[in-house]
C-alpha cells in the first residue's frame, strides 16, 4: 500500500476502488475562453460536471485520474469547487501536453539555452509532485506527457526526459498520450528506459485505439499498462472492435496489464457541444459502466479480470 495524493487530500492506495484511469473535467484554453467564449457561465459548468461526476459514483466509479496539464488548461481552484461537492475520488497530475514545440515559457530557458539553466520543467513537475501546485495545498500524483503522429519533435523529446527524470527521481507514475498507429509507444518506453523510468510505472495512453495485438503485447512484455481509454470515441474505432481487443488480450493474459478509461470530459472547448453529440454519442463517463463492462461479461471477460483492469492495476500503478 502507498498514499495516493487527490484534489481532497492523500488516501491509501487500497481505498481507490474502481478506477477509470484517463478521464478529464474540463480542457479548456484560457485565453480562448477569456476572449471568445462569451456565453461561458462558470458557475454553471461546475455544477454540470458536479452531476455528471456524481452519476459516474453512482454507476459504482470511485475515483478518476484526470491527465489535464499545461497545454489542456488545467485550473485546480476550479477542479476543487468540483471535487468538494462530489464523493468521487479526483487524482490530477503534472505535465506538459505538445505534440510538436514546447511552450514558448520554456523556449530560451533551460540546459544549453539563451537563458542556461537547470531543467525548469523538472523542478516545475517536482514541485507539483512534493509541494503542491500553484498553492492551492493540492498535489499532482502523476505525470503527462504526449508523443503524437508528428513523432519525436525536439520539443516533444524535451517534454519526455524531464516527465522521465521527474518519475525516476521522484518515483511518480507517468501517462503518456500516444498514436498507436505509428506505435509512438514503443518510442515513449525507449526514452523512459533511458531516463531510468520504471516501465511499469507507465500507462501507454489511447493503446485502445489499435487491434494490433503484436504491438500491444509487445508494449505489456515490456512491462506497461495499456491505455484502454478511448471508449465512446467509436471515430476512431468502433466499438465492437476495442471490445475484440481486451477480450482477445485477457484471453492471452494480460488482464493484468490493461486499464479502461473514455478520454471523456465535463466541458471540452475543442468541438461544439452539439456537434460532439451527434457524432460521438457514447462518448461519456457513463459508456464503460452501462455497456462496455456487460459487453465484456457477455464475451465471457471474468469479474477477476474486469476487477484487475479497474481495481488491481490502477492500485499497482501507483505502489
Amino acid at each position: 500500500m502507498s498514499t495516493v495524493n487527490t484534489v481532497t487530500g492523500p488516501v491509501d492506495s487500497a481505498d481507490l476502488g474502481n478506477v477509470l484511469c484517463h478521464e478529464h473535467i474540463f480542457v479548456l484554453g484560457t485565453e480562448y475562453n477569456q476572449n471568445f467564449q462569451d456565453d461561458w457561465d462558470e458557475d454553471a459548468k461546475i455544477a454540470e460536471a458536479v452531476r455528471d461526476l456524481t452519476e459516474l459514483k453512482q454507476l459504482g466509479i470511485d475515483t478518476i485520474l484526470d491527465p489535464t496539464v499545461l497545454g489542456l488548461g488545467r485550473y485546480i481552484p476550479r477542479v476543487q469547487r468540483i471535487a468538494e461537492q462530489i464523493d468521487l475520488k479526483v487524482v490530477v497530475a503534472t505535465g506538459v501536453y505538445t505534440y510538436n514545440e514546447i511552450p514558448f515559457q520554456f523556449h530560451y530557458t533551460g540546459p544549453g539555452l539563451l537563458f542556461d539553466t537547470p531543467e525548469p520543467l523538472v523542478t516545475f513537475f517536482t514541485k507539483d509532485l512534493t509541494e503542491g501546485i500553484a498553492n492551492t495545498g493540492v498535489k499532482a500524483a502523476f505525470l503527462k506527457c504526449a508523443i503524437e503522429e508528428q513523432g519525436l519533435t525536439p520539443g516533444v523529446e524535451r517534454v519526455m526526459r524531464a516527465v522521465g527524470q521527474t518519475s525516476a527521481n521522484t518515483g511518480a507514475p507517468i501517462t503518456v498520450h500516444t498514436n498507436p498507429h505509428t506505435e509512438s509507444g514503443l518510442v515513449a518506453q525507449r526514452v523512459f528506459k533511458e531516463e531510468g523510468v520504471d516501465l511499469t510505472k507507465v500507462v501507454i495512453g489511447h493503446s485502445g485505439d489499435s487491434t494490433d495485438l503484436d504491438y500491444l503485447m509487445k508494449l505489456a512484455d515490456a512491462g506497461s499498462i495499456l491505455g484502454m481509454d478511448r471508449f465512446g470515441l467509436d471515430v476512431l474505432l468502433p466499438f465492437e472492435d476495442r471490445i475484440n481487443t481486451v477480450v482477445a488480450l485477457c484471453e492471452r493474459g494480460y488482464a493484468d496489464r490493461m486499464a479502461l478509461a473514455h478520454d471523456a470530459a465535463c466541458f471540452i472547448d475543442w468541438f461544439d457541444p452539439e456537434a460532439k453529440k451527434q457524432a460521438v454519442p457514447k462518448w461519456n463517463y457513463r459508456h464503460i459502466s452501462e455497456d462496455v463492462l456487460p459487453a465484456l461479461r457477455e464475451r465471457g471477460v471474468s469479474d477477476k479480470d474486469i476487477t484487475s483492469m479497474l481495481v488491481d492495476v490502477p492500485r499497482r500503478y501507483f505502489e
